[in-house]
């Protein structure tokens, strides 16, 4: 396996490629219902939660979604609803010693620079494993709301009053937590199980506003949702991010004329979730559409579907949600003798609108499955990347940083410098960039290759040697949204 990434890495090295994008969302799933951490114990969660975060930052992740409702339930305190068993073990039982593992997590990403979007799943009440729920859970305060499917708890689409609760619990994590962005994946109205029908004629009859398909009046169902839950947590705070990563497949081609070459599970007629519409109405910031198949897979090929999703879903930032032990799994076609990330990370540089990548899932990844991400730390990620722009949310900037100067210390020379005044969000300076221009070089900050350090500190240690080399290090400020101010510079020898 050694030898096999060594040659991996070199064959890299000698392959012309992109310059590396100085924006991309370099993102991971960290979650909880497959019970990795359920009746862990506060200290073991902790520490594993650590070592993931150490090597997903050793590799360059600079966002980490975190699950915290996987079924209408809790990995934080809230007076909404219960603990969550994949926490404790037991729905309504809180953890022992007492943490709160999103605040823990905000306070932990924050420290090493990366962003934590807050995953929530909108509809699933129950899974199919969980037998005993909480008295305060929404299926046993309002059984009328939900419905049952192919062994699911479901809160009911068409019922008005579940959007208005869904929203609350949005309003209510993004209100009180200091979350950079909130996330859903595809769980929309249930995947189709063979012989079973969604229960939901009496809400149709109620509910149905003149429209006759009832698809077209559960995708409407979906929009309502979407639209209100983007403008409910921008409302209550602009800069947090709203993301939401879809089922792979929008439709095929031989449902609709736009559809792509494919054959399986389709968002649009499936799932009731109008993807496209959201995404061309402005309703969520970023689409992280979950491409986990192989290049060549004969229904769902890769190569066509990031080539889909680059032409029709470019509107709001791309970012391709990718199987890492998929990835691995299979050869490129091209190239038998390594696997598929070379070949995928191509396609990626290829596609304009492709604005990062989040890694499904994170623990694959910390486990370095075939030198997946050693390949990452070494060379795609080697070094630091701002997040994707989003100046459709807010353009402001903040100004340049004060009193850039080098000083000597016992630890060397320290470049330091002082936080523009700001006087609301979009002003204040919650980051720094550090760039490093050897002598005769033009200052570009547009050359990702430039890049040093992004930190929170308002200081960075020089590299210095004898003195006699000369460097010219520039400085911006990034507000919360990572909008760059304009660059404050210094001519150092080192």
């Amino acid at each position: 396996m050694k030898r096999f990434y060594l040659l991996l890495l070199t064959a890299l090295m000698v392959v012309t490629v992109a310059a590396q994008p100085k924006r991309e969302m370099r993102g991971a799933w960290i979650q909880c219902v497959n019970g990795q951490f359920q009746g862990m114990g506060t200290q073991a969660m902790q520490q594993t939660l650590t070592y993931q975060l150490n090597e997903l930052q050793r590799d360059g992740v600079n966002t980490i979604i975190f699950q915290v409702r996987p079924e209408c339930d809790a990995l934080y305190e809230s007076r909404i609803e219960p603990w969550s068993r994949f926490l404790t073990g037991q729905q309504g039982r809180a953890p022992q010693p007492y943490w709160d593992p999103l605040q823990w997590m905000i306070a932990q990403c924050h420290a090493r620079g990366m962003e934590l979007h807050a995953w929530i799943n909108p509809y699933r009440a129950r899974t199919k494993s969980t037998t005993v729920l909480a008295s305060n859970h929404i299926k046993n305060r309002k059984p009328q709301n939900c419905f049952e499917y192919d062994g699911l708890t479901i809160l009911n689409p068409g019922i008005p009053e579940n959007r208005n609760y869904i929203c609350e619990v949005a309003r209510d994590i993004v209100t009180r937590y200091d979350v950079d962005g909130i996330h859903m994946d595809d769980y929309f109205y249930p995947y189709p199980a063979a012989g079973q029908a969604i229960p939901d004629d009496a809400q149709y009859r109620q509910y149905n506003n003149g429209i006759r398909n009832r698809g077209d009046w559960r995708r409407y169902n979906v929009n309502l949702f979407i639209e209100q839950f983007y403008k409910t947590v921008h409302k209550a705070k602009p800069w947090v991010k709203v993301g939401i990563s879809p089922f792979g497949i929008y439709r095929n081609s031989r449902s609709s004329s736009i559809g792509s070459n494919t054959n399986g599970l389709q968002n649009y007629d499936d799932l009731y979730a109008d993807i496209l519409l959201w995404v061309n109405n402005g309703w969520l910031d970023y689409c992280v559409p979950q491409i986990y198949w192989e290049i060549g897979n004969k229904a769902a090929d890769y190569d066509t579907l990031i080539r889909w999703w680059n032409k029709y879903a470019g509107g709001r930032p791309l970012v391709i949600g990718e199987d890492v032990e998929r990835t691995v799994k299979y050869t490129d076609p091209q190239n038998p003798s390594q696997h598929q990330l070379p070949a995928k990370m191509r396609l990626h540089q290829q596609m304009p609108n492709v604005k990062g990548t989040v890694l499904w899932y994170a623990k694959a990844a910390v486990d370095n499955v075939g030198n997946y991400a050693s390949t990452l730390r070494d060379y795609y990620w080697r070094r630091p990347a701002l997040q994707p722009d989003m100046s459709f949310i807010d353009k402001k900037t903040t100004n340049k940083v004060r009193g850039l100067k080098r000083v000597w210390t016992n630890e060397g020379y320290i470049l330091f410098w002082t936080a523009p005044k700001g006087k609301n969000w979009q002003t204040t300076a919650i980051r720094y960039v550090v760039y490093q221009f050897a002598k005769g070089e033009k200052v570009d900050i547009n050359d990702a290759s430039k890049i040093v350090a992004i930190t929170s500190n308002t200081f960075w240690k020089l590299p210095y040697k004898d003195g006699k080399t000369k460097y010219t290090y520039a400085v911006t400020a990034l507000n919360r949204l990572q909008n760059e101010s304009k660059v404050r510079k210094k001519t150092i020898r080192l």
